[in-house]
């Protein structure tokens, strides 16, 4: 019999404070492994690198593809914090001095080429001549892919076109897919050809893997607070898989490494040292939390040209000392790769949802996922709407005038509220406008600058 061991990480989201003792993990089971003369595989499974992390945003994510590269990794595929985070230009060099593919069948150039740095397909040969074919795939948002100036295809048909192009030419099909758990078993359900699903993206945790009819589905959780392990056992002569096992392995358990504090506490320094070389203003004074939170709604509003916004307080983490403010003071209080983005209501739907951002529980929801990397979202700010606590439709206004019911209306707000859990009017509406790439912070960059040089003036 032949073993393969298959390793992987996913979703690390840039939290490297267990990052040495995972590289040290797997330098050792590699060498294990060798040793015994069975295979060695090393994937990650996207969302890597997360710009919310000084280090990563300082250097357009280069510091997580060094990291990669240093582990040894043979293959990764693209989470959606690569893909539509990093502008065009930073994805499109994102990997130029990687040592592993980047394994990716649902992305392409605008014109419809594949990038130059991606390859659809990558084929491993064992020692005994087993051929393992493993391809990857990224959840589909088309429209935000287009807004960064990519195109991004439906995960099926890309899947059913490799597929079809592997087959008699391999003998182990293994996906890297950043969709989801219900997505991975979907596609175990219409693919029953697919021998192991290695999943990401919604951060589920299989302590041991889980058989979806004759496919095995992996994932490692979020934040590098496990790595996985998949070991295939083969018969060479049948050219089958006779037995598949997975684990997890609880990084909190591994052994630390005698530096790695001082080796996490580095890499968030140099990233603070490198965004601190780039200042935003010189004697800025409006540097509350409340000041900063309206400042950046009328900035939201005035980049984004509509007649009104609103945001969540907690987008700002901390006050601003008087004084300089760097680039790494902004990402420091404002670190959520978020979004503009406006929507269109009516006015009905606009009082609807107002009166709603009044509801106190705002105040204290902790809040997860969607971008937003604080804890509590916060009271509402507004910015061309008069709010009122009497929650009356009577008393609500955009610009001084009472809210037409019949009217249309342009809000501004950041992407995390197009989400279903947070106002049913703004997932349900038809006409929203993305603005990308650029995040929260840049906004309040903008208006920190205006309002220094209106100062000045």
């Amino acid at each position: 019999m032949e073993v393969i061991h298959i390793y992987h990480t996913n979703d690390l989201h840039s939290h490297f404070e267990h990052w040495p003792r995972i590289h040290h993990f797997l330098q050792e089971r590699k060498k294990w492994h060798e040793q015994a003369g069975e295979e060695f595989l090393l994937f990650d499974l996207g969302d890597h690198a997360d710009r919310s992390h000084p280090l990563t945003e300082a250097t357009h994510g280069n510091v997580n593809v060094e990291l990669l590269n240093k582990a040894g990794y043979h293959a990764v595929t693209i989470g959606n914090n690569e893909g539509i985070t990093f502008p065009h230009e930073d994805l499109e060099h994102l990997y130029d001095h990687r040592l592993f593919e980047v394994l990716l069948a649902n992305l392409y150039q605008e014109n419809g080429t594949r990038p130059s740095w991606v390859k659809a397909n990558a084929i491993y040969e064992t020692k005994k001549g087993m051929k393992v074919a493993v391809t990857g795939l990224t959840a589909c948002y088309p429209h935000l892919y287009q807004l960064m100036g990519w195109k991004v295809t439906d995960p099926y048909e890309e899947l059913k076109s490799q597929l079809e192009e592997l087959k008699g030419i391999s003998d182990i099909t293994i996906l890297l897919s950043h969709l989801g758990i219900h997505d991975d078993e979907q596609i175990a359900r219409e693919f029953p050809e697919m021998d192991v699903i290695i999943g990401g993206h919604t951060h589920h945790i299989l302590h041991k893997g889980k058989m979806a009819g004759d496919t095995m589905l992996a994932c490692a959780g979020k934040y590098g607070m496990f790595v996985g392990h998949i070991c295939l056992t083969i018969d060479p002569e049948e050219k089958k898989i006779v037995e598949k096992k997975a684990w997890l392995y609880d990084t909190n358990e591994l052994q630390p490494m005698i530096d790695e504090v001082q080796q996490v506490e580095e890499w968030f320094n140099s990233g603070k040292e490198m965004l601190s070389t780039e200042i935003i203003s010189k004697h800025y004074v409006h540097t509350s939390q409340d000041e900063l939170a309206s400042l950046l709604c009328n900035a939201l509003r005035e980049i984004c040209g509509a007649d009104c916004a609103f945001i969540n307080k907690g987008l700002i983490l901390e006050n601003l000392v008087p004084g300089i403010v760097t680039k790494f003071d902004l990402h420091r209080i404002c670190p959520h790769p978020i979004n503009p983005c406006v929507v269109e209501l009516t006015g009905a739907e606009l009082k609807e949802v107002l009166l709603q951002t009044m509801d106190e529980k705002w105040s204290d929801m902790q809040i997860m996922g969607f971008g937003f990397r604080g804890k509590i979202m916060g009271e509402m700010v507004y910015s061309g709407i008069q709010p009122t606590r009497k929650k009356s439709y009577s008393l609500l206004t955009v610009q001084g005038k009472p809210i037409e019911s019949e009217q249309k209306y342009t809000v501004a707000i950041p992407d995390m509220f197009t989400f279903g859990k947070f106002f049913p009017a703004i997932f349900r509406a038809e006409q929203k406008e993305y603005i990308l790439p650029d995040f929260m912070r840049h906004l309040l960059a903008w208006k920190i600058r205006e309002t220094e040089k209106q100062a000045a003036d």
